[in-house]
């Protein structure tokens, strides 16, 4: 009986904690946050801006484009947009000047073809951001918490080291959310981003700042990380594209936070860019050694594949029901693969998808196979300081003196109460295998997935807090270890990004990035701010 009223009583702070938190982002809606004269960002004039990576570095490397002046106009487009979005949070624009004009000086030698140019530096005087989570040698990498924000990368994460070796310049590094913990990008050093689509609605999280970023057009590529959707939430409700490999393909050193125990299988490293035709050669290079685990040099027959599609996680109480016209945008693409690709479409009712929060915190909170636990989100808070009370942080807060965010603060107190016992535990972990192989048995090396990005378009700023769970579409494909690919499908009625998630077996990637580049081709792909 006494075990029984502690469990109630558990469930009872639980959901007074939710209901609080809920209420301070209602309120947060009503009062909260600066006003603009406009709800979008200003279209773009400048046609460099409007051209892949990939075509941006054949101009380059064939002398009909200087380097120097792709990089101004992206710098001009930053100055222009950047006050309104805040999605770069610290400039490095001297450094890549410097650096397009010794590309520059070196294409003017005239010592190497263009086929050996393209060998040796595929993205040559590409632009590129990075995500602050991720090492750039001379620029901040706090991730957002105020006792990092005098860390100075001196060097660069692997994956940023591979795209400047192909010839990318970083033009700096964007937001994200604190500890890259949660789908809104804000944090007490640098403030909100801002969606570029209507700038009262969020960006995502956490790898947000960089979504906003590429959707404006103030970059063309762009490096982000996803343990629970931070790539592919921020590609949704920015209306670009995002990829999350196969586990263990890229590398995620050089990032904070650094991932450990079991979570380690789930965090990946991957690109994020306007044009689907960026993402093949970006993987290619960012993967490094790990390119030979995939398939992307395989020729993709889309008739030849088997799609499946699901519209919803079958209803979660804790989930949002998923917005009709994301329905009938997926509906709309199962339609057009039927009727226009000849190919063969099924619909799907896979019932433990209902269950995807309760898998994704089972395998988050695992142990590695060598016993080593997950590392403690209360102990990341406190790094370069002192241990600190997420209880005592709460009333800080509530005084205005917490230097957290209230999502910080709310994990850190449910973090514990989040974790299951044992009986769960393997309940939840029974259903992530059982769910794992009816996946990858259905989908085989010639099948793709279709599934929601999220529940819902990009919300108002603090919505999220009164929805936190939603990222669970999401997360699911961490928990299970497959390849995503989120893909935009135009706008809705209210000029707010449309998207869909591409699922494939592990190590399938290039099925997914080749689906991505048809729907781009029959849909639109990215549409530009401020033309709606």
């Amino acid at each position: 009986m006494a075990r029984l009223l502690t469990a109630r009583i558990k469930l009872l702070v639980l959901q007074a904690m939710g209901f609080l938190i809920g209420l301070v982002g209602q309120a947060a809606r009503v009062f909260g946050g600066p006003k603009f004269d406009s709800v979008t960002t200003r279209p773009v004039t400048e046609p460099l801006l409007l051209l892949s990576g990939v075509q941006l570095a054949k101009l380059i490397r064939q002398r009909k484009v200087k380097c120097i002046d792709v990089i101004q106009a992206y710098i001009n487009r930053i100055m222009d947009v950047n006050p309104l979005i805040n999605g770069i949070v610290k400039y490095r624009f001297e450094e890549a000047k410097k650096e397009a004009h010794a590309v520059d000086t070196k294409l003017a030698e005239k010592q190497e073809d263009d086929a050996t140019l393209e060998k040796k530096w595929p993205f040559l005087g590409v632009p590129l951001t990075v995500k602050e989570a991720f090492q750039l040698q001379g620029m901040p990498n706090s991730s957002g918490l105020v006792n990092r924000r005098n860390i100075i990368s001196q060097t660069d994460a692997t994956v940023v080291a591979f795209l400047k070796e192909a010839g990318a310049i970083p033009l700096g590094i964007t937001n994200c959310s604190e500890l890259c913990m949660w789908y809104e990008s804000s944090n007490k050093i640098y403030g909100r981003s801002n969606n570029p689509y209507d700038l009262r609605h969020i960006v995502g999280g956490s790898s947000g700042g960089e979504g906003c970023t590429l959707a404006a057009a103030c970059s063309v590529i762009g490096v982000g990380s996803d343990i629970g959707g931070s790539i592919r939430m921020p590609a949704f409700f920015n209306g670009i594209f995002g990829h999350k490999p196969s586990p263990g393909v890229v590398s995620n050193n050089g990032q904070f936070p650094v991932a450990r125990g079991a979570q380690e299988l789930f965090q990946c490293t991957g690109p994020m860019c306007r044009y689907a035709e960026d993402l093949t050669p970006m993987l290619r290079v960012m993967a490094g050694a790990g390119v030979q685990k995939l398939k992307l040099d395989e020729k993709v027959h889309l008739k030849d594949l088997k799609f499946y599609w699901m519209e919803h996680d079958g209803g979660s109480i804790l989930m949002s029901k998923v917005d009709q016209d994301l329905i009938l945008a997926q509906k709309k693409v199962v339609t057009h693969l039927e009727t226009m690709v000849g190919a063969s479409v099924q619909h799907v009712k896979l019932k433990q998808m209902k269950y995807s929060f309760q898998i994704w915190v089972t395998m988050m909170s695992a142990k590695a196979h060598d016993g080593q636990d997950p590392v403690k989100f209360v102990d990341l808070l406190s790094d370069h300081g002192q241990p600190i009370s997420p209880l005592w942080e709460l009333i800080k807060w509530c005084l205005g003196r917490s230097t957290h965010t209230i999502p910080a603060i709310g994990l850190a107190l449910l973090e514990e109460k989040l974790k299951y016992n044992n009986e769960k535990y393997n309940r939840f972990k029974a259903m992530e295998g059982s769910l794992h192989k009816e996946l990858v048995e259905m989908l085989g090396d010639d099948g793709v997935f279709l599934y929601p990005s999220h529940p819902t378009v990009a919300p108002q700023h603090h919505v999220p807090l009164t929805r936190p769970f939603n990222f669970a579409y999401t997360g699911i494909f961490n928990a299970l270890g497959l390849p995503v690919t989120q893909c935009p499908l135009g706008l809705n009625d209210r000029g707010l990004p449309l998207g869909i998630q591409v699922v494939a077996g592990p190590f399938n990637d290039h099925l997914t990035l080749a689906v991505a580049q048809y729907l781009e081709k029959s849909f639109g792909g990215w549409v530009c701010p401020g033309k709606f």
